[in-house]
């Protein structure tokens, strides 16, 4: 039906506000919030997630609309750093104190972390335009969560192992392997690969524990996405308000803050337990779901 709306848009000319209006309801933006918050820290690519529920529920598929739905799925993180935020502001408190020179640990564990961004931040933003136009499709998507999934499959069991045995906690964390995760993170600027896979796997490939590389990634991810958000928040931030108002983002960042904070804490307590294995095998699963809409016109 919305199909139809976009057409009819194109040949009457329907205004922009009167198609945001029809295109992003309440019940869409907390679907988007949703599925951000709960894929945001899991290795499975929010990103990802987000290119298929959108042409879904066909959200930004319009011209008019595009650049302020791709805004608002980007505003919305917002909801899942607060989550950090607030499940590891014991960390943040440390690495404030660091900052004015009140906690050495604090502060090894700031510069290696501002150490880690600084990679992805030159490339996001030298390649940001490639990025959009070439990547931001269902099969680039699909092929990453596949690779990303026979990745996990093959040699996530081994680090962990190996991070069991000899696995360094999270303090230890020197500036040069911090940066070699940080060129890691790089590989997550194609949409989904994943953001934390290739981060947690980084971090285990320097040494750090498994809960230590996964907290690095939280602290790391809260730095890159919310340089992120500030940016694209920046750039079109006033397009997407004007485009959506101000009650939806609102929505989605909610939505987003708490579906953060129930994956992370499950996320945790899971890979306390157990491996890495399921999120690899969800990811072939995804994939190939994927590839099925696409086949039968659904995506």
């Amino acid at each position: 039906m919305l199909h139809l709306v976009h057409l009819i848009a194109r040949t009457v000319s329907v205004p922009a506000d009167v198609i945001a209006r029809r295109e992003l309801t309440t019940a869409k933006a907390a679907l988007l919030g949703f599925v951000e918050g709960l894929t945001e820290y899991l290795p499975v690519s929010s990103t990802g997630h987000l290119v298929v529920t959108e042409r879904l529920i066909d959200v930004g598929r319009h011209r008019a609309t595009k650049d302020a739905a791709d805004t608002y799925t980007i505003t919305i993180q917002a909801g899942a750093i607060l989550a950090v935020l607030v499940l590891y502001w014991q960390r943040f408190v440390e690495m404030a104190r660091g900052l004015v020179g009140r906690d050495e640990p604090g502060r090894r564990l700031l510069t290696a972390t501002v150490v880690a961004f600084i990679p992805a931040a030159i490339v996001g933003v030298a390649l940001e335009k490639s990025i959009k136009d070439r990547l931001f499709g269902v099969w680039p998507v699909i092929a990453a969560w596949v690779v990303g999934g026979i990745v996990i499959l093959l040699v996530a069991r081994r680090l962990q192992e190996r991070s069991r045995a000899y696995g360094m906690p999270l303090e230890s964390l020197t500036i040069r392997a911090a940066l070699l995760v940080g060129f890691a993170q790089c590989f997550a600027l194609w949409p989904g690969t994943s953001r934390s896979l290739v981060t947690i796997l980084a971090a285990l490939l320097v040494g750090l524990s498994l809960p230590a590389a996964v907290e690095f990634s939280f602290l790391l991810g809260l730095l890159t996405l919310g340089a992120a958000t500030a940016y694209d928040g920046l750039k079109h931030g006033k397009e997407m308000i004007d485009t959506y108002g101000i009650v939806h983002p609102l929505v989605g960042l909610v939505i987003a803050f708490i579906a953060a904070v129930v994956a992370i804490r499950w996320m945790v307590t899971y890979l306390g337990r157990h491996g890495l294995e399921i999120f690899g095998w969800y990811r072939l699963a995804i994939g190939a779901v994927a590839l099925l809409l696409l086949a039968t016109g659904v995506l």
